[in-house]
């Protein structure tokens, strides 16, 4: 049978739209739960979003993306890349739980036998929640990560307040036809605190706890108002926070005064907290300190804080959470009490005093430095953490002329 031309281009054209078909659906039909579905297949509508999420550590949680979240999983409780791995008191590994959801929900530990497992925080993760429980058990003791939410394993949930379609994961995919309405949860704390409330470690002494530091402090304050802003109407989801020093120089404000005092001069270095959270807050090993250095007219240093690291040197101008046992330091998973906790609560001004000799100064100036970690883990860690991650970053600066 001889086709003419137009019969021929619509035989073509038909033919492409089956199998177009037949590829999307047989796509949708590798996935045998809604929970391995990877944030690629959002990628095709949700472009935008996506490369948002993917620069986001969100999508850099597991132990295979993140350096220093992997350097401390490793020595805790093994390689992320073997199956039935369990903590030294032979446990499924609780960190899983926020840092790799899809992997957490089938109890598996391998986390690059799926695509979703390694995605860490994707986009089901999240738009399958349906209902925050809280971190708290009625009964005592925590619901950690994903075991503080309720989930839909068909429908996806959004934060609009109306039930819509979604074409791609239709009835053909998870028998799924809409988007559900949760504006309840979506916009508001509630879907974030699962993994952002509080993490105790084995001894029940807090390690991470924005949640209860927020509402502490009168909980008015969203998570996305700051970490998700919105721009053209739509959420940002690079959901920026503790790993962007442009994000962390927003949370504070440092101002100078100086007064001449015989032959001193007496400087005061104000360092505001304009958070709803301590200033550092979430990881126990994140630490904020001020050096304060004094210069003559040639631009040398003549006088300074700390010749060192504030940490032993200038201790009233550090503030990190001490962890400890015994009275002594102690890294997060050995400690059994906080020995003292010096950051910054919300909303508050913490004022650093010094005298200094007033020969040949003519400007003064105090640098404050946002750090990762702790010397003692850099110390012990560090070969194994990139460079980068090691370096503190200057997230505030004030400098004062001397007249």
């Amino acid at each position: 049978m001889k086709l003419s031309g137009k019969k021929l281009l619509g035989a073509v054209c038909m033919t492409s739209s089956l199998l177009w078909s037949g590829l999307t659906l047989a796509g949708m039909n590798k996935f045998e739960n809604i929970r391995h579905v990877s944030s690629e297949e959002c990628q095709e509508c949700h472009e935008e979003i996506y490369d948002q999420w993917k620069g986001s550590m969100h999508a850099q949680s597991t132990a295979l993306e993140d350096p220093i979240h992997g350097t401390f999983y490793k020595a805790v409780v093994g390689k992320p890349t073997l199956e039935d791995v369990r903590t030294k008191s032979g446990k499924y590994p609780v960190c899983l739980q926020c840092h790799s959801p899809a992997a957490a929900k089938d109890k598996k530990t391998k986390l690059d036998a799926k695509v979703s497992y390694g995605e860490g925080v994707n986009c089901i993760s999240c738009h399958t929640m349906t209902k925050f429980k809280g971190t708290k058990k009625p009964g005592g003791g925590l619901r950690l990560g994903m075991q503080a939410y309720e989930f839909s394993d068909t429908t996806l949930q959004g934060p609009k307040g109306f039930d819509s379609e979604h074409k791609k994961f239709g009835k053909k995919a998870f028998d799924a036809p809409q988007i559900a309405n949760n504006p309840g949860l979506f916009r508001t704390s509630d879907a974030c605190m699962g993994c952002h409330d509080q993490r105790p470690n084995s001894k029940n002494v807090p390690l991470c706890a924005t949640g209860d530091e927020v509402m502490a402090a009168g909980g008015s304050t969203t998570c996305q108002t700051c970490h998700m802003p919105s721009i053209n109407g739509e959420s940002n989801h690079s959901m920026m926070g503790g790993h962007s020093p442009s994000v962390v120089s927003k949370g504070l404000v440092m101002t100078m005064d100086t007064h001449k005092s015989g032959n001193n001069i007496q400087a005061t270095i104000n360092i505001r907290n304009l958070l709803p959270h301590n200033f550092p807050t979430g990881a126990p090993f994140r630490n904020f300190y001020v050096k304060t250095k004094a210069y003559d007219k040639n631009g040398v240093i003549v006088w300074q804080s700390s010749n060192k690291h504030p940490m032993k040197e200038d201790k009233l101008a550090m503030m990190m959470l001490k962890l400890g046992d015994k009275g002594k330091p102690a890294p997060p998973p050995k400690a059994t009490h906080i020995i003292s906790d010096t950051r910054l609560k919300p909303n508050e001004t913490r004022k650093l005093n010094y005298k200094i000799p007033a020969k040949g100064v003519v400007r003064i100036k105090s640098v404050g430095y946002y750090d990762l970690l702790l010397p003692p883990i850099k110390e012990k860690f560090g070969k194994s953490i990139p460079k980068e991650l090691l370096q503190p970053q200057k997230v505030a600066i004030v400098e004062k002329t001397i007249l």
